[in-house]
């Protein structure tokens, strides 16, 4: 413990260099205080910057050993001498008084420093005496040490505790800081209002006052100009060739403004297109005062009408070029009244220019008087079909495999005179044909069927997004093509229509006529052969592919007949489809051709199939077996055609290769045909059926009949099959439902 001696004497010899007064005794004391406290704070300072490396289990004398300030060391030995007192009556009395103050303030402090370290000794020394009994006896029990260094452990405990405390909050406060991180990289700014200045606000409260708005027009547009050029003047005139009369020609000798005349604005489309219906309605008013002139000329004529028929007429035939020709096949186009016949090569030659080509011909039904237009083709056609919606695009696939396009809509100088018996004809050659051209993707087996693909397909589904533009649907090229081989095959065409003619012909496509305007690009190609594959028997061979039909309402669902008796359902996104396949009501496979399919054109999602062994099946889409099956409606007689009626949904044609026609009619009988009529003695070799679906009355249905002989025919039905009865179709709806 410290004396006031002890003290004073440290600072007097610590203040030996400065003067010995007593106000620097006690300036010295005042600051010997200050720099223990700075020492201190800064030893604190680093003692808090070193705290994360410290050791906490460290000894409690390596702890001690930083903690100078609570130690203090006593000397008995040095002794202070008292100061002068010459020096002390030297000072003034406050400074007397405040170093007095300060002097027993740190006696004060050295006595409770003392008490504190004594009782601690005492505490320390009483284990150490039981610790060694065989101490001195002598030794007293409350020797105090005179000189040393004494420790302060409670203040330097309590200062320890206190400096671990704040070391774990500082941790755990570093330690939180580095997990939370605030997001700064948005900003959202709510209000961005800028200060209104003065002039503003001004204006805004006093500057509309007394105001009035106005309007003010200049005539900026009229410029005027003047130039040195004299105005010509003109003199109307006109004249007519050939002259007829003495006039001729004639005009004003000076032109007056009242006399110029307003020159009438025609409209050259709407023009062309009338005077087009106008000679078409002409022509076939000539034609029907013909027929009904000429009965006397050609008894045959009323020998051909049949009994289903109230009346008939014959397609003149009789034209050089379709003399000695059979004709293969019909196509009737299902939106106009114009059919299609296709002509093989002539028995005998009757034309030379012709006598080695394939011919087809487009005939207007009211006019029998001869073929529309006549088109040229080197090979063989197998079938053919019209553009859907307008017939001004004839398809062709060919047995060498070729898909062939003629645009009705040409010039005719664009193609081939020639002169038969003193008449000039035109033979057109083909816009557009993939022989040759598209060799990669063309088939390489005859054709079996080419069918249009409409996109928007029957009116229920005018909802359906369509891939062509609404000029494309007006003009009526919204659809593909499809072609099926031998081979299963089938190739999906897009039509594409050039924006301009090149009359010099493309380097590109070579397949397209000098001057056409009409191309076919490959779009996809489905193989049947794959998925037929698996339901061919081993004792009959593989599936082969004979026709293809497209739903109307859905054109990506299409059915396919083959010769083992099943007809295939595909589908040409390549989704999975239900059923597979569309069976007859016998149980297992046989060698049986499905020669013809045909849907409804109503919109059910109904087909009939008709078979060689004679048997014909109407199926539903959602089901696999038939929903009606007729096995001797044809007495076991092959199908070679079969059609749905175009003006009414319950009635359907049947032909036979024994020339017979078969007339169904659902409403009133679903056992078998309701009318037959054979054909003979010439036989029959193809039929179409041509009506008017829009009409519900006064409209017409027709049979065109091509014989063996090569006559063509036309069978205007009687009412009674022309006319649909009330709720025909949602009574044949219900029908098959009850058949199901």
């Amino acid at each position: 413990m410290l004396s006031h001696r002890n003290v004073e004497h440290r600072n007097q010899g610590g203040s030996s260099k400065r003067d010995g007064t007593g106000g620097q005794h006690a300036e010295d004391v005042v600051r010997s205080s200050g720099k223990d406290k700075d020492s201190r704070r800064k030893e604190i300072e680093k003692e808090d910057i070193d705290l994360e490396n410290v050791d906490y289990m460290a000894n409690f004398e390596d702890d001690f050993e930083d903690y100078e300030d609570d130690f203090e060391v006593c000397d008995d030995d040095s002794t202070n001498e008292p100061e002068p007192r010459e020096k002390m009556e030297e000072l003034p009395p406050a400074r007397k008084k405040e170093i007095q103050e300060i002097q027993n303030a740190i006696n004060a402090e050295n006595e409770r420093i003392g008490e504190l370290s004594s009782k601690l000794f005492q505490k320390q020394g009483r284990p150490e005496r039981e610790r060694e009994p065989g101490a001195d006896a002598n030794s007293s029990p409350s020797r105090a040490p005179v000189c040393g260094i004494f420790v302060d452990f409670a203040t330097a405990s309590q200062r320890q505790k206190s400096r671990t405390q704040a070391l774990k909050q500082k941790t755990r406060s570093t330690k939180l800081l580095r997990l939370i991180d605030l997001d700064f990289s948005f900003t959202f700014s709510f209000l961005d209002l800028p200060p209104v200045n003065e002039y503003d606000m001004y204006i805004r409260n006093f500057g509309r006052k007394n105001t009035k708005q106005a309007y003010v027009q200049c005539n900026e547009g009229t410029v005027e100009r003047d130039i040195q050029t004299e105005e010509m003047e003109t003199r109307e005139a006109w004249t007519q060739h050939p002259g007829e009369g003495a006039a001729v020609s004639g005009g004003s000798e000076s032109r007056e403004p009242s006399d110029a005349a307003a020159v009438p604005k025609v409209d050259t489309l709407r023009l062309s297109s009338f005077l087009r219906a106008a000679c078409q309605v002409v022509a076939v008013l000539l034609e029907e005062d013909r027929v009904a002139a000429a009965p006397s000329r050609d008894p045959g004529a009323q020998d051909s009408t049949l009994p289903l028929s109230d009346s008939a007429w014959q397609l003149n035939t009789s034209l050089p070029f379709l003399q000695h020709r059979n004709v293969s096949s019909l196509h009737a186009s299902p939106a106009q009244r114009q059919v299609v016949s296709v002509h093989g090569l002539p028995d005998q030659a009757c034309a030379p220019p012709l006598d080695r080509r394939h011919l087809l011909c487009v005939w207007d039904i009211w006019q029998p008087s001869g073929p529309q237009k006549v088109l040229v083709c080197e090979s063989q056609v197998t079938c053919c079909c019209l553009s859907p919606f307008k017939a001004f695009l004839l398809f062709a696939g060919t047995v060498h495999g070729s898909v062939i396009v003629w645009d009705l809509r040409e010039d005719s100088r664009m193609h081939r005179y020639v002169k038969l018996s003193d008449c000039f004809w035109t033979f057109r050659t083909a816009t557009f044909s993939t022989d040759g051209v598209l060799t990669p993707v063309n088939h390489r087996s005859p054709l079996q069927a080419i069918e249009p693909v409409a996109a928007s397909g029957h009116r229920k589904q005018s909802f359906v997004l369509s891939p062509f533009s609404a000029q494309e649907e007006m003009s009526g090229l919204s659809f593909h093509i499809a072609s099926l081989d031998e081979s299963g095959v089938l190739n999906v065409w897009v039509v594409v229509e050039l924006p301009k003619a090149d009359l010099a012909g493309s380097i590109s496509d070579l397949g397209l006529i000098p001057g056409g305007r009409i191309k076919l690009v490959h779009s996809s190609v489905t193989r049947l052969s794959d998925s037929l594959s698996h339901k061919g028997d081993g004792r009959w061979g593989a599936a082969q592919t004979l026709n293809v039909k497209f739903l109307p309402s859905d054109p990506n669902h299409f059915i396919v007949g083959t010769n083992m008796g099943f007809v295939g359902h595909g589908s040409r996104q390549d989704l999975r489809v239900f059923p597979r396949f569309f069976k007859p009501q016998q149980h297992g496979e046989r060698p049986v051709k499905v020669t013809a399919v045909d849907f409804s054109p109503f919109g059910e999602p109904a087909f009939l199939a008709g078979c060689c062994d004679g048997s014909i099946r109407l199926h539903q889409l959602a089901s696999e077996r038939p929903v009606l099956q007729w096995g001797l409606g044809t007495a076991g007689r092959a199908v070679t055609g079969l059609q749905w009626s175009p003006t009414r949904p319950a009635v359907f044609f049947v032909q036979d290769d024994t020339s017979c026609i078969y007339i169904w009619d659902l409403l009133k009988s679903d056992l078998g045909p309701v009318a037959k009529q054979p054909i003979s003695p010439d036989r029959l070799v193809a039929m179409a059926v041509v009506g008017e679906p829009e009409r519900t009355s006064g409209g017409f249905l027709a049979l065109v009949l091509a014989r063996a002989s090569g006559h063509m025919d036309v069978q205007f039905l009687k009412r009674k099959w022309a006319t649909p009865v009330a709720d025909e179709q949602r009574r044949l709806r219900l029908l098959l439902q009850k058949a199901l």
